[in-house]
């Protein structure tokens, strides 16, 4: 979503680090790009002005002049005042004394309510909440079908008693009265004692004044502790004319931003809380329910700044992630022994529990410069390295020493891969258990071609024991003729001969000269008839 945004700010910026001191031009300079790069995103023009003025006004006073480092400094100040904009601190949801809390969804048509009705249920469900859905959308067609569905899914019981619009053309249904099931929901959620109650409307259009008193009479009827407004985040500058005429005809106590994985420059997030001065509570950013994360200001202005948001990947792991079986595995690695492709099997399927990891690889530090490389990354290839796991036996699994060429000839056709695609897999899963075998006695990381790094490994720590032979006959005929008399001469209780000290083949350190026989003058005669003379 802010893609576009995160790469001019970090331009701007990556101008200031040559710059010992900074002076007004300089400044001025770097205020009118971000000026430029907030309007590219479609933000709102006086909060493009209000954010401009705030960033000036501090990047000329005394704590950017006196800083010793000024580019990180305008850097902080950015980052400050995009928090300020997106509303400050995070606020979380208004629970009612007496339960049922109800939330009133309100928005524009085809914002996603319906979509967001069944994740905001599953996220308090989470949290140990009973909620309950009421389809008090009766206009739009099978919204009521939608709004049950999407229930299901999300394991929370849905309100229904109207069928609502079936497909007909016509806008009004014969026997509809939204008021009505909205007042019935609220009711039976007492007597079943749900905690949470939430009522999805129909969607309208600030110009529709009938609908904008219709959605008035519901929030009369049912009294909401909240009411969200859900924004679409792509439609840009509009969001703040649709997000006015909301506050003046309804009033909303929050906002929940949809499709925030879009690719559009998202500049209604950068908007809406600004100008209603309505804090951003949720945030959609796909299409599966579990896509649906708390908006925190500070963790979206470090993600449009490309400094991570750490935190929120470190919550979705430690949802996803099973803290008994992460102990047992941080055991197995730092012993270095017993990891296993069922291990990592295991470590896979969490991992997945987590969602993209295109989205995972986003949040973490410095990732804007590598944007092209994680979306070329193929969420499909950790399927297929499942498939070529869950088509080994048990036995390979915990061996795969024992995988034979037969063996990777049955997984690849079990897979669906190629027998080099297996050969892969084993290949990389030897390196990675070799290297936390090697980390796990304290040696130093292996570089490709190096070997290990000078003072690091076992080697660092004293010299290796000699490898033990294995006591047998030699295959050299003259070789096991002279075991077999030195065995024969043990048995007959001969001493053996003491062997000859070894020494260099230039006889320096060699053994003593044994005593030679007598020097036989003809010798010489007869060496010169080989050489002729």
């Amino acid at each position: 979503m802010f893609a576009t945004l995160s790469d001019r700010l970090t331009s701007t910026f990556k101008n200031l680090r040559s710059k010992g001191r900074l002076s007004e031009a300089d400044i001025d300079a770097t205020v009118r790009e971000i000026r430029r790069a907030l309007l590219d995103a479609d933000v709102a023009v006086p909060v493009v002005r209000q954010f401009t003025g705030a960033v000036r006004e501090r990047a000329l006073s005394a704590e950017v002049s006196g800083a010793l480092n000024p580019a990180q400094q305008v850097v902080k100040i950015v980052n400050d005042e995009l928090v300020t904009i997106l509303g400050g601190a995070n606020r979380p949801l208004t629970l009612a004394k007496n339960p049922p809390t109800v939330i009133l969804l309100a928005g524009l048509q085809g914002a996603g309510k319906t979509t967001l009705a069944g994740k905001l249920a599953l996220h308090l469900k989470g949290q140990g909440h009973t909620p309950m859905l009421v389809a008090a959308d009766l206009q739009r067609p099978n919204a009521v079908t939608q709004l049950q569905v999407v229930g299901e899914r999300a394991g929370v019981p849905v309100f229904a008693p109207h069928p609502g619009n079936q497909g007909s053309e016509q806008d009004v249904v014969v026997g509809a009265d939204p008021v009505a099931v909205a007042r019935e929901g609220l009711a039976t959620a007492k007597a079943r004692q749900h905690d949470v109650l939430i009522v999805d409307t129909a969607g309208r259009l600030g110009v529709d004044a009938e609908l904008m008193r219709q959605a008035a009479d519901i929030r009369d009827a049912v009294d909401p502790d909240e009411i969200l407004f859900v924004i679409d985040a792509m439609i840009g500058q509009d969001a703040v004319a649709t997000a006015t005429a909301f506050a003046d005809g309804v009033g909303f106590t929050g906002v929940v931003l949809s499709k925030l994985d879009g690719d559009a420059r998202g500049g209604a997030a950068l908007s809406v809380a600004s100008v209603t001065g309505r804090p951003i509570l949720f945030a959609s950013t796909g299409e599966k329910l579990t896509d649906f994360e708390v908006f925190h200001p500070d963790r979206m202005a470090s993600r449009i700044l490309d400094m991570g948001d750490v935190l929120t990947l470190i919550e979705q792991a430690e949802r996803a992630f099973d803290a008994e079986q992460a102990e047992q595995m941080a055991g197995k690695l730092a012993s270095g022994e017993g990891f296993t492709l069922a291990d990592f099997l295991q470590q896979m399927q969490q991992l997945k529990n987590m969602g993209s990891m295109k989205k995972m690889l986003g949040m973490l530090p410095g990732m804007g410069q590598m944007r092209e490389a994680i979306e070329s990354f193929d969420e499909r290839e950790v399927d297929r390295v499942e498939a070529m796991i869950r088509s080994m036996t048990p036995a390979e699994r915990d061996n795969p020493k024992i995988i034979n060429g037969s063996r990777r000839a049955r997984i690849a056709a079990g897979s669906g891969m190629q027998v080099s695609d297996v050969n892969g897999l084993l290949e990389r899963f030897a390196a990675a258990q070799k290297m936390m075998q090697q980390m796990a006695r304290g040696g130093g990381m292996p570089v490709p071609g190096m070997g290990n790094l000078p003072g690091t490994g076992r080697k660092g720590r004293g010299r290796t024991a000699p490898s033990k032979k294995v006591k047998g006959k030699s295959g050299n005929p003259a070789k096991r003729a002279a075991q077999e008399r030195a065995a024969a001469d043990r048995a007959a209780g001969i001493a053996p001969a003491a062997p000859a000290a070894k020494g260099s083949a230039f006889g320096i350190g060699g053994p003593a000269p044994q005593q030679q026989d007598a020097f036989d003058p003809s010798s010489i005669e007869d060496l010169q008839k080989f050489l002729g003379r």
